[in-house]
């Protein structure tokens, strides 16, 4: 088993480590090193704790988000490897078959990861895998799309996941929705870049974040499962922090909640799924003007 989880963490190449250029750092406030120096809890086994909510919002007539979750503790006297693989999809708007392409991915992606990392860890004796676990992703990712290509022609969807084994999560991501790292001292981190128009347009100095938000194209993504024009989804691999929160939603809560207050919101629940179907009302309170879904996972 050892030998299998840690061929499945090789690095395949130079090029798909995750970046390091993009991240800053700066000194902690009296405050946040406050909340940083309480002592944590050794929990036994590791385990990981899930939360999620979904609404089709208030301006739309049917959903086109598809979510799944999954976790799993393997364990016994000598070694124990908490399992969670997470995933939110957004069917495209504009396109048709927004809804089954979602469906269609999500169903797709969680079969395939189950069957090549899942089973395998569950075997007497588990074949040692030739590809790495982002390698594993990216093929799954591949075959989610030929997929949506045959199932919803036309369709697309955007697909962010996150496989955890014990205290690692690899995120591969296409489209705008989004992962993020939510810490205990109030601080977010987004760990993937959107591949929309206003995204690129903000790297171009020709957008501020404040117009994106308003801009008559901004859910226009250029990269999507389901659509001709090929692409490799973004693929990195992080220490899952503890104490903190992983999340993932669709853009109708990114884009409609404010990241202080989806922070606020999560650090103030007593619970994981309190705190998802919190951010759902607020995000309707807001407007509403997409469907909403989000995932947040504790590794304890």
């Amino acid at each position: 088993m050892i030998d299998f989880i840690r061929r499945l963490f090789r690095q395949p190449s130079e090029e798909k480590l995750a970046p390091l250029s993009d991240v800053q750092t700066a000194p902690l406030s009296e405050d946040q090193l406050e909340v940083t120096s309480i002592p944590t809890i050794n929990w036994t086994p590791p385990q990981l704790l899930v939360g999620c909510a979904q609404s089709v919002g208030m301006q739309r007539d049917h959903n086109e988000d598809s979510m799944f979750t999954m976790t799993a503790e393997v364990a016994d006297g000598h070694s124990s490897l908490p399992f969670g693989l997470f995933m939110v999809a957004d069917g495209m708007g504009g396109h048709s078959h927004g809804d089954i392409a979602s469906q269609t991915a999500t169903r797709a992606l969680s079969e395939y990861l189950i069957r090549k990392i899942y089973l395998p860890m569950l075997d007497y004796d588990p074949d040692i895998q030739n590809e790495s676990l982002q390698e594993v992703l990216e093929a799954g990712i591949k075959h989610a799309h030929q997929a949506v290509v045959q199932r919803a022609p036309g369709g697309g969807t955007t697909m962010t996941a996150a496989l955890v084994l014990s205290e690692q999560v690899t995120i591969a991501h296409v489209g705008d929705s989004r992962a993020y790292f939510i810490y205990p001292d109030g601080r977010s981190q987004t760990l993937t870049q959107d591949h929309s128009l206003v995204h690129r347009l903000i790297e171009l100095g020709q957008l501020t974040e404040a117009e994106a938000l308003v801009h008559p194209q901004r859910n226009v993504v250029y990269r999507a499962l389901g659509q001709a024009e090929p692409f490799h989804p973004d693929i990195k691999t992080l220490l899952l922090p503890h104490p903190g929160y992983l999340m993932i939603c669709s853009d109708g809560l990114w884009g409609v909640v404010p990241e202080d207050v989806v922070c606020n919101t999560i650090l103030s629940a007593s619970r994981l799924s309190e705190a998802c179907h919190q951010l759902v009302e607020l995000a309707n309170k807001n407007g509403g003007p997409d469907n909403i879904s989000v995932i947040l996972v504790q590794y304890l």
